[in-house]
C-alpha cells in the first residue's frame, strides 16, 4: 500500500466515531439553543406526567450506549484492517497459542472479534482433520456477536415514540376529562375547565414532539451504527476467505 492509501484507511475506519461525533454536535446544539430560548424548559414545566422529562433521560443513555458500541466498531475496523495487513503480507500459517494467533512470521494477530473468529477457524480447521473448511455458521455467530448489541437501538426509538404516545393519549384524558361535568352557566368553572383543557392540550402536544425528535435522532444514530457494524462484518469476511481459509486448506491437505 502506498502512504496516501494508508492514510486513506486509517481515515475510514476512525469514520464511525467521527460521523457520530458530528452529528450529535449538531444535535448538543439543537438542544442548547432550545434550552436558550427557554422551550425545552417550557416543555419540562408543561408537561405535569413528566413523561417529557423521563424521553430525555432515555434519549441521553441510549445516545450514551450509542456512542460506547460506535467507540468498539471504530476500534475493531482499525483492527481487522491491521489483521488484514499481516496476513496479506504473505502468511503461510497460523497457529493458536492460548487465545492467541500467531502468523508464520512470528507476528501476533491483535485481540478483537476478527482474531477470535480466526482462531476459531484455525481450531475448526485443525480438528476436522481434512475437507473444505466451512465457516458459515461461525461467520453467522460473528454477526450476531457484532450486532446483538446495537438491537438496543430499535428497541430505544420504538419506546421513545410508544412513550409520545402514550403522552398523547393522557394529555387527551386530562384535556376531555373537565367537559363531563362542565356548567355553561358558571363562568368560574368554564374557566377552570378551559385551564385543566389547555393543561392536557399541552401534555400531548409535548410529550408527542419529544417522543417523536427522540425516536428519530436515535434511528439516525443506531443506522449509522449499523452501517459501520456491516462494514466490519464484510471486511472480516473478505479476509478469512480470501486470506485465511485458503492457507488452512492447504495446510490441511499438504
Amino acid at each position: 500500500m502506498t502512504a496516501s492509501a494508508i492514510v486513506s484507511v486509517q481515515g475510514d475506519e476512525r469514520t464511525p466515531l467521527l460521523r457520530w461525533l458530528v452529528f450529535t454536535g449538531f444535535s448538543v446544539f439543537g438542544f442548547v439553543l432550545l434550552w436558550r430560548f427557554g422551550l425545552f424548559r417550557l416543555m419540562l414545566t408543561s408537561d405535569r406526567t413528566n413523561i417529557s422529562l423521563i424521553i430525555s433521560l432515555l434519549y441521553l443513555a441510549t445516545t450514551l450506549h450509542c456512542l460506547w458500541r460506535t467507540n468498539v466498531i471504530s476500534r475493531e475496523l482499525d483492527t481487522a484492517r491491521r489483521i488484514e495487513a499481516i496476513v496479506s503480507a504473505g502468511a503461510r500459517n497460523l497457529t493458536v497459542a492460548g487465545r492467541n494467533v500467531i502468523a508464520d512470521t512470528g507476528e501476533r494477530l491483535p485481540p478483537g472479534a476478527v482474531t477470535d473468529h480466526i482462531r476459531n477457524l484455525v481450531l475448526k480447521s485443525g480438528l476436522q482433520g481434512g475437507g473444505r473448511l466451512d465457516q458459515t455458521l461461525l461467520l453467522r455467530g460473528l454477526v450476531d456477536h457484532l450486532r446483538g448489541p446495537n438491537l438496543l437501538g430499535s428497541f430505544a426509538s420504538d419506546s421513545l415514540m410508544k412513550l409520545g404516545l402514550l403522552g398523547t393519549i393522557i394529555g387527551f384524558i386530562m384535556m376531555l376529562a373537565p367537559i363531563a361535568g362542565l356548567d355553561a352557566s358558571n363562568q368560574g368553572a368554564l374557566r377552570s375547565s378551559m385551564s385543566l383543557m389547555s393543561d392536557g392540550m399541552a401534555v400531548a402536544m409535548y410529550t408527542t414532539l419529544s417522543g417523536l425528535v427522540g425516536s428519530i435522532l436515535v434511528k439516525i444514530q443506531y443506522n449509522m451504527l449499523d452501517g459501520a457494524t456491516a462494514r466490519l462484518f464484510a471486511l472480516a469476511t473478505e479476509i478469512t476467505e480470501v486470506f485465511v481459509v485458503p492457507v488452512l486448506d492447504r495446510n490441511a491437505h499438504g
